[in-house]
């Protein structure tokens, strides 16, 4: 709708954009490059920040950029999770029937990671999402898998990815002292800053590739002030302005327009 009036090829803040045309603030590039280490050397790591920072987006980089000839990324999501669906949940990703009982799945998982990095010599990475709302024995089975060949090595790259509690309401505490102790990395991804969100902005409509000097200064400050630097919130907001300037036949977006668009269709409809 919006696209043809600034005369746009693609969606400019769509969920679905492109990771090479992604932009990629600084401090989410140094994630990456962390993300990427840890996964060569099969390590635990965990990932965290607040709604819509970009944990996907990072496990979506992640993604594009390992080689199917060396890796195999598992990825599960599940609030409900327990440990014996973990194991049936990997091993039904690799193409395996999993065994009934608990302890029977696990070591067919560990035979089959074997076989993976003997055999095929490749690296499994488990991407765990919604790690927030797993339950503490479900967490500790994880501990227990890496708990491998007499605590010597790891048998696969383990990578949780939640909400900020993970960390501040679990992780961090005493009584999971025993799986904290494991974790090899800790990657906390923040808002963006006022400067990032104007970039930000800037590098999704030249995706668009079309009109680029749309928002005023003023409107970016205002886009970034009702988002708080949060690039999922950036999206909701830029996306329903241009659909409403696009409504009032204009072509350059104020601060007037941003402040109408938060304050009428947007947390009156349940929120940024």
């Amino acid at each position: 709708m919006y696209e043809a009036f600034f005369e746009m090829t693609n969606t400019p803040f769509a969920k679905n954009i492109p990771v090479t045309s992604l932009y990629i603030p600084s401090f989410f590039d140094e994630a990456q490059g962390r993300l990427l280490y840890g996964v060569d050397h099969n390590q635990f790591i965990v990932v965290t920040g607040d709604p819509g920072c970009g944990k996907s987006t990072l496990i979506r980089a992640l993604k594009s950029t390992l080689s199917g000839e060396d890796y195999i990324l598992l990825y599960l999501a599940d609030s409900k999770l327990t440990p014996r669906w973990f194991y049936s949940g990997l091993l039904n990703q690799l193409g395996l029937q999993p065994r009934f009982y608990r302890g029977d799945a696990k070591n067919q998982l560990q035979r089959e990671l074997e076989i993976i990095r003997g055999v095929q010599h490749k690296k499994v990475i488990c991407v765990l999402d919604e790690a927030h709302l797993l339950d503490r024995d479900t967490l500790e089975e994880f501990r227990f898998m890496l708990n491998y060949k007499y605590d010597s090595e790891s048998p696969m790259g383990l990578i949780l990815v939640g909400q900020t509690e993970l960390w501040d309401q679990k992780l961090r505490y005493q009584n999971y002292a025993a799986i904290r102790q494991r974790i090899d990395m800790n990657i906390v991804l923040r808002h963006l800053d006022r400067a990032e969100t104007g970039r930000y902005i800037d590098s999704h409509l030249t995706y668009a590739d079309g009109k680029r000097d749309i928002f005023t200064d003023r409107a970016i400050d205002e886009v970034f002030k009702s988002t708080n630097g949060i690039p999922r919130m950036i999206n909701r907001v830029c996306e329903k302005t241009l659909m409403y300037a696009s409504q009032q036949q204009k072509r350059l977006v104020d601060e007037h327009m941003v402040q109408y668009v938060t304050e009428h269709e947007m947390l009156k409809g349940g929120g940024v």
